[in-house]
């Protein structure tokens, strides 16, 4: 489900949203989920921008809340999607258990970044992510898969998925304007994915049926070799 941060407050600083990052990732490692990531040289090549406005939320997580509550309340709803997909009866039940730990290891990666500020043209969980770098990141990381830099390039490659009922969680998502692809983020199944929105925004979970993204969604990708 979308984390976004409600306008009215201020935005948090570069150290807080670092040491919300860490409070998440060690959630994660009380429930025995691998989630750590390993810093990368940034790339020199200039990135994507989504250019979106702030999403419409349905839930939200306050400022206000304190470090550990909201390290708790990310944990907590990471795991569903981190677990088995069978509970969910999503397409991703019927694929082989090699393929099912992979994608399992996709998310976990993924989702151990969300609170990484948004860095154009960044592809460093240190300093921060477009949207092509995070995803870039995850499959380099948690796989050993190059992906192309920028999203238009990633979108001319694996192979084509063009009905959104047939997505499995890992699947590459794209949006744009007028059929041409700016954007990118990872499927994580129920309706949602995880993504590096746009400038003075963070590494977030957003719906992909419905609002903003919904009405930007091209298509969908899935990566060779998972």
């Amino acid at each position: 489900m979308p984390y976004t941060t409600p306008g009215a407050l201020a935005a948090p600083t570069f150290r807080h949203r670092i040491k919300t990052r860490f409070a998440i990732a060690a959630a994660l490692a009380l429930m025995a989920v691998p989630a750590f990531a390993q810093q990368m040289p940034s790339s020199s090549l200039a990135g994507d921008s989504a250019d979106a406005p702030a999403p419409v939320a349905h839930h939200t997580l306050p400022e206000a809340m304190s470090l550990s509550d909201r390290a708790l309340l990310l944990a907590t709803d990471m795991n569903r999607y981190l677990v088995p997909a069978a509970a969910a009866g999503e397409p991703m039940t019927e694929l082989p258990a090699e393929e099912q730990g992979k994608i399992k290891t996709v998310l976990q990666r993924a989702m151990a970044l969300l609170g990484t500020p948004y860095r154009w043209g960044g592809s460093d969980p240190n300093k921060g992510f477009d949207c092509s770098g995070l995803v870039g990141y995850v499959f380099r990381n948690a796989l050993g898969i190059e992906l192309p830099r920028v999203s238009r390039e990633m979108a001319k490659t694996g192979e084509l998925i063009n009905d959104r009922a047939k997505l499995n969680a890992g699947d590459l998502v794209f949006f744009g304007r007028r059929g041409r692809v700016d954007h990118v983020g990872i499927y994580v199944g129920e309706g949602r994915f995880v993504h590096a929105p746009s400038r003075g925004k963070d590494v977030q979970v957003s719906e992909l049926n419905g609002g903003y993204w919904g009405q930007k969604f091209i298509e969908a990708r899935r990566v060779e070799g998972i």
